[in-house]
């Protein structure tokens, strides 16, 4: 290849990598454009201001929650979107709160074995962990020095008392029932049974052996006792566990707690034993969150009929919860836009009215009305998200008419008038740039044939994904004789726009109409 020919490649390549980068710096200063390549859709145009009231779109910071406004529908748009109602009542609630949970020892029912004496021992008759003993059985056998010297004393103090009961001299006697009571307290206060001390009283022999008995009926569940180890007052020897009656800690997520008081009864039932059914309360509602489930635990006292629930068992929970008469609605007729709860009460007529409402519990198919409307007010129990739209659109349009008394006149025309109003354009249909509006009113109303504020408002609703706030355009038409009115508008993009009419005398609506037109002409 040349020298020319290699420069001229070279210089070509340049070129196309400059075009490349200001391709791609322009894309990515311009994020409109993502979506259209991402689409296919045109570039967004910005609207400019039009003498006959366009309001461009203008860069700002949009609520997190659309406003609302009441919406007006006849009663075949009623129909077709299948609006139905109800009503707030009041009633007795109670819920089922479901819950899973483990059986656990009841710390009430824990038996500590000690000895309040030093000393050896000797045999040990419960020897391993979980053995069954009852009360009285015998646990190990302990020598003590100490224990056999007031042992000892004992004997010779009751040997000497039955000696010196005949002498004459009355302080002697009752110096020798002195020292066999203070030597008998002495063994009942190292927990000597009192058949010990009446058989060492009888035999006059001392026990080298002591037997240790079990204080309770129960399970072993700890053990520290082995033959000729040394134990000590602060040896724990034995925990001896009653499981006639357990806990079950339930796992109860931290939004239900507040329905639940001490007291409240509760189902229990274990995969072991699918036909039995335990019965529980709850005995408190422990102080603490788990963090990584978000739930409390609730804390349930249970008998334990044949021993069957076992430390550790998983068990399934259902707490029987009394929230007492309550103000609830059905569920379906709430909507939850993420920030609030919404029902749209129902005025009669087709008048529709959103309302800001305060929750609590669901039960249920109702939830619990803590605020914002009254018992038996009528509400809608279906369609909300529809209605939700339009109230939304009608907001943001302010295309809403609050209607007077006697609502329910049909489109197009005011309550309780009986005005007609034809609406048409120039061209047919409207177009981007100038059009000719055109609204003829007909009817008995007694309407002056120029003498009425006729407004005509087109809106189009944000498109945020193409970088588009909302757009309206109003234009106030001229009377021209015989109910016509007309005037000019400029849309500044084609699309699908509502548009709103409404016709005032005097400052009284006379009759108002809505429709949603397509006008021709790109963005």
């Amino acid at each position: 290849m040349s020298a020319t020919g290699g420069k001229y490649v070279l210089f070509t390549s340049l070129v196309w990598a400059a075009l490349v980068a200001g391709a791609l710096f322009f894309y990515l200063r311009h994020p409109a454009m993502h979506s259209m390549l991402s689409t296919g859709a045109p570039a967004p145009i910005a609207a400019g201001p039009a003498s006959s009231g366009a309001e461009p779109a203008a860069p700002s910071s949009r609520p997190m929650e659309a406003p609302l406004s009441p919406v007006q529908l006849t009663a075949e748009q009623m129909r077709s979107i299948g609006v139905t109602t109800g009503t707030a009542e009041y009633k007795e609630i109670s819920d089922d709160l479901r819950a899973t949970g483990n059986v656990a020892i009841n710390d009430r029912q824990v038996s500590y074995v000690q000895v309040r004496f030093s000393g050896y021992i000797r045999k040990v008759f419960a020897d391993a962990i979980y053995q069954y003993v009852k009360k009285g059985d015998p646990l190990f056998t302990i020598y003590s020095p100490d224990l056999v010297n007031t042992e000892r004393e004992y004997v010779l103090a009751n040997d000497n008392q039955r000696a010196l009961s005949r002498s004459s001299i009355r302080d002697v006697a009752a110096g020798a029932r002195s020292l066999s009571t203070a030597a008998e307290r002495r063994l009942e206060q190292w927990d000597i049974s009192a058949d010990q001390i009446a058989e060492l009283k009888r035999t006059g022999k001392v026990i080298t052996d002591l037997t240790v008995q079990s204080p309770a009926t129960g399970y072993i569940t700890e053990r520290n006792t082995f033959p000729n180890m040394y134990a000590e007052p602060s040896t724990r020897l034995y925990a001896i566990t009653d499981l006639s009656q357990v806990w079950v800690n339930a796992q109860v997520f931290q939004s239900d707690v507040g329905r639940l008081k001490l007291g409240d009864k509760a189902a229990i039932t274990v995969d072991a034993y699918p036909q039995m059914t335990f019965s529980g309360k709850v005995e408190q509602v422990l102080p603490q969150v788990e963090t990584t489930t978000r739930t409390v635990p609730v804390r349930l006292s249970v008998e334990n009929a044949g021993l069957l629930l076992k430390p550790g068992m998983y068990v399934n929970v259902i707490l029987k919860s009394s929230l007492g008469r309550c103000l609830v609605v059905p569920a379906s007729s709430v909507l939850q836009t993420g920030l609030k709860q919404i029902v749209f009460l129902s005025k009669g007529n087709g008048l529709i009215e959103p309302k800001d409402v305060v929750l609590g519990p669901q039960v249920g198919n109702d939830i619990v009305v803590m605020q914002g409307i009254e018992a038996h007010q009528a509400i809608v129990t279906s369609a909300n998200f529809l209605l939700d739209s339009e109230s939304q659109l009608q907001a943001a349009s302010g295309a809403y008419l609050q209607p007077a008394q006697g609502a329910g006149a049909g489109q197009g025309t005011a309550p309780g008038q009986t005005v007609q109003l034809e609406f048409t354009t120039n061209p047919d249909p409207p177009q981007k740039g100038r059009t000719r509006l055109r609204v003829k009113m007909a009817g008995n109303s007694g309407t002056a044939d120029s003498g009425a504020d006729v407004d005509v408002t087109f809106f189009m609703a944000a498109m945020p994904e193409m970088g588009m706030a909302e757009m309206k355009v109003s234009t106030t038409l001229t009377g021209k004789g015989v109910g016509l009115y007309e005037g000019n508008t400029e849309l500044p993009m084609g699309g699908t726009w509502q548009v709103t009419i409404t016709a005032k005398l005097h400052g009284q609506l006379i009759a108002a109409k809505k429709m949603t037109v397509n006008a021709k002409g790109g963005m």
